[in-house]
């Protein structure tokens, strides 16, 4: 059992090693250096090659087609030869904050096999299990149906009359609290007070009233952990609190408002006592990530701007830190606005090297859109206004809708008058320029903060969909961010279903952290999605180095998940046809998904594309496993997914190589501290290469009744 083994010491995992490969390992003993094996291993090992498995490794044709005809022994082969060829890797690895380190496990192992030179049992396990599939002890298993519904079913929604009943008591104990709190002036916030003579019930009754705004959660956001730890009934166990102390006196921020606290489960049921791991990991900080803050560096590189100067991606940026680009399609606008906070802080965001350089913090009075902005906003849109291939813009942060009313209707509406003035000017340009046509924000107030969805917030949206559909846009977009069904409460429906009434689509985008991973979270996600109306964009690797280590999934995890259980909302090209029309109609939307399911039997549609962001130009799923480190960290090799429009610098970038920050055991023996059985999971070790997968119609720009010139403009090497 993988289980047992996992906790084996080296010496013994070597040993089975030895025994169950007596074929392989004459190899071994039988040449007098290293070199001699590496040749001769790579003999034996092209032998088991067949023609399309040999054509793949030399790299003369590819696909996922081609490596679903690949056999799962093969697999193995192609990833020993490729060990072999990158034996003596050497590279930066940024999770030993730039160290050069060297991948070579073939010398590794004829070290440890010939010599008994010691080793790591991470990496010695993942031989061992690379061996196994090689000689056919471990097989790929496609689960039915059944089990990836049984595995669904293990998970729960915050839509469950159980659960809401939970929480409720939750906010009671909290709205209890905080009327204690300003009784003795523990607590002084601005309008939020008393009248004189008031009763418990009617002090109580106003908070209520209070708990309905966003206002009420922002202002009294939990800051300091002791305050957090009282207000969920003094419930952290002794390493989280230390854990928040040290991090505190490290200088990260904590800012949980009542209504996100509300949803961790005090003293749950049994049957719930891991279902809001999902939203701790989130919230709580690992040693890693207070060890490592400081030194953080930029996971990705175009994310680093200098003024007037090319990007690593070749793209030319105005200075202010405003505007991020990669694509040659889309740009992402930070206004300088509340919009540069959030309702919460994500403790594996891509934005803590924002935070360690105090580019985005909680200081919201100071984040307040200034007299400077407002003239400032129209000259950074033209950037947008003037370029030849921008299309899409994407506002975040931060947190889009952190802005308030006035700032966010600011902001569209000088969105659309420089839309305007480039759909004007193009009337007269010989060449075309690209006309804005998608326009998204990026927010997780869905999940935060549901009550600043409010009444005036769709009519502001609405008003833009309305005027901005006449001059090109046709894709409006709220892009959020949820990591598990328990976010999902009912003012989160709510706000969804008054989201679609203004003609706005709703979109996820999730992060695949190891307390999300487990089998069958991620399909009922989907699921619990789906059936209020939120369609999955992106299913996202977590990025960054060490700091974000204790919520890295390995790639390997993310490929078995899309191999055995995303599969059961697979559809084919007519359906994805039907699920680009929805936008359409978008206040019929929740009913059309659910019509979509049932007419072809699935439980959730798998719409969302997992991939990695790449610490150098864009996102992909595209790898091969080339090499592991003596701690067992797989070497990634990584290729851009060629199914998009790319920089032209992409020509000269090459391959990608990625690090991991943990290896499988690790990983593994942290998801068995959730309650898993890891047994379950045993084919994760075979995962080794795959090729990113096809966009969804639905997220694909809509085309021009005009052809765009091939003019790139803001662009230098």
């Amino acid at each position: 059992m993988m289980s047992q083994l996992i906790n084996h010491t080296p010496a013994k995992i070597l040993e089975k090693i030895i025994n169950e490969n007596e074929e392989f390992v004459k190899i071994f003993f039988a040449n007098s250096s290293i070199e001699k094996f590496k040749s001769e291993l790579k003999r034996y090992l092209y032998k088991r090659l067949d023609s399309i498995s040999l054509a793949y490794y030399r790299g003369k044709i590819s696909g996922q087609e081609v490596i679903d005809k690949i056999s799962w022994q093969n697999h193995a082969t192609i990833r020993l030869l490729d060990y072999i060829d990158y034996d003596g890797l050497s590279l930066k690895d940024n999770n030993l904050r730039g160290a050069e380190i060297i991948s070579e496990p073939i010398t590794i192992l004829y070290k440890a096999i010939v010599k008994r030179e010691s080793v790591s049992s991470d990496f010695l396990l993942d031989m061992l299990y690379l061996l196994r599939q090689l000689n056919g002890k471990l097989r790929q298993k496609i689960p039915s149906k059944e089990q990836i519904i049984k595995w669904m079913n293990r998970h729960h929604s915050g839509l469950e009359p159980e659960i809401v009943e939970l929480r409720a008591r939750n906010r009671d104990r909290i709205i209890t609290k905080i009327i204690q709190k300003i009784d003795r002036g523990e607590i002084r916030k601005y309008n939020y007070t008393f009248s004189r003579g008031m009763s418990f019930k009617e002090k109580y009754e106003t908070v209520q009233r209070w708990w309905n705004t966003e206002k009420f959660h922002i202002r009294f956001a939990f800051r300091d952990y002791r305050l957090l730890n009282e207000m969920l009934d003094y419930s952290l166990d002794e390493k989280t609190i230390k854990l928040l102390d040290s991090a505190k006196r490290r200088g990260i921020p904590l800012f949980v408002n009542p209504h996100y606290a509300s949803l961790l489960l005090i003293n749950p049921p049994e049957k719930y006592r891991y279902s809001d791991m999902a939203i701790r990991s989130y919230i709580f900080p690992s040693q890693e990530l207070i060890d490592e803050f400081g030194h953080i560096v930029a996971w990705e590189k175009e994310d680093i701007i200098e003024p007037n100067r090319p990007n690593s991606a070749g793209w030319i940026l105005p200075e202010g830190n405003v505007i991020h680009r990669r694509y040659p399609e889309v740009a992402i606008f930070i206004p300088k606005t509340r919009g540069r906070s959030c309702g919460g802080l994500c403790v594996s965001c891509q934005r803590m090297y924002g935070f360690q350089n105090g580019e985005f913090d909680f200081n919201l009075s100071a984040l307040d859109g200034r007299r400077e902005w407002s003239l400032s906003l129209p000259k950074y849109l033209e950037y947008f206004e003037k370029d030849s291939q921008l299309r899409d813009i994407l506002i975040t942060g931060g947190d889009a809708l952190m802005n308030s009313d006035k700032q966010l209707e600011e902001i569209l509406t000088n969105v659309y008058l420089m839309a305007k003035k480039k759909y004007e000017a193009n009337k007269n340009r010989r060449e075309k320029y690209a006309l804005m046509s998608r326009i998204r924000l990026g927010s997780r107030l869905l999940v935060f903060i549901p009550q600043r969805i409010t009444d005036n917030l769709i009519k502001i949206l609405k008003d833009f969909k309305d005027k901005a559909s006449k001059i090109g846009f046709n894709q409006f977009v709220i892009q959020t961010h949820f990591e598990s069904a328990m976010e999902i409460t009912p003012e989160t429906k709510n706000g969804v279903e008054k989201i679609l009434s203004s003609g706005w689509i709703v979109t996820n985008q999730n992060v695949f952290t190891p307390a999300v991973s487990i089998r069958g979270h991620i399909s009922h996600l989907r699921k619990s999605l789906n059936d209020i109306g939120i369609l999955p964009y992106y299913t996202f690797s977590v990025k960054g180095f060490k700091e974000n280590s204790a919520n890295f999934t390995n790639n390997a995890r993310t490929v078995q998940e899309m191999r055995e259980e995303k599969i059961l909302g697979k559809y084919s090209d007519e359906v994805d046809r039907k699920l680009a029309e929805l936008p359409k109609e978008s206040h019929n939307l929740i009913k059309r998904l659910r019509d979509i399911r049932d007419e072809i039997g699935v439980p959730f549609l798998s719409s969302d594309r997992n991939v990695m962001n790449l610490p150098a130009v864009g996102k992909s799923m595209t790898f091969r496993t080339v090499g592991i480190t003596s701690d067992g960290r797989r070497v990634l090799e990584f290729n851009h997914d060629f199914q998009r429009r790319h920089s032209p610098i992409i020509k000269r970038l090459g391959k990608i190589y990625i690090i991991e920050s943990k290896s499988i055991k690790r990983y593994l023996k942290q998801i068995e501290e959730y309650g898993e059985d890891i047994n379950q999971y045993s084919s994760i070790w075979g995962y080794s290469m795959f090729e990113t997968e096809k966009q969804s119609l639905l997220y694909r720009y809509a085309p021009f009744t005009f052809e765009v010139t091939d003019k790139i403009t803001n662009f230098g090497e």
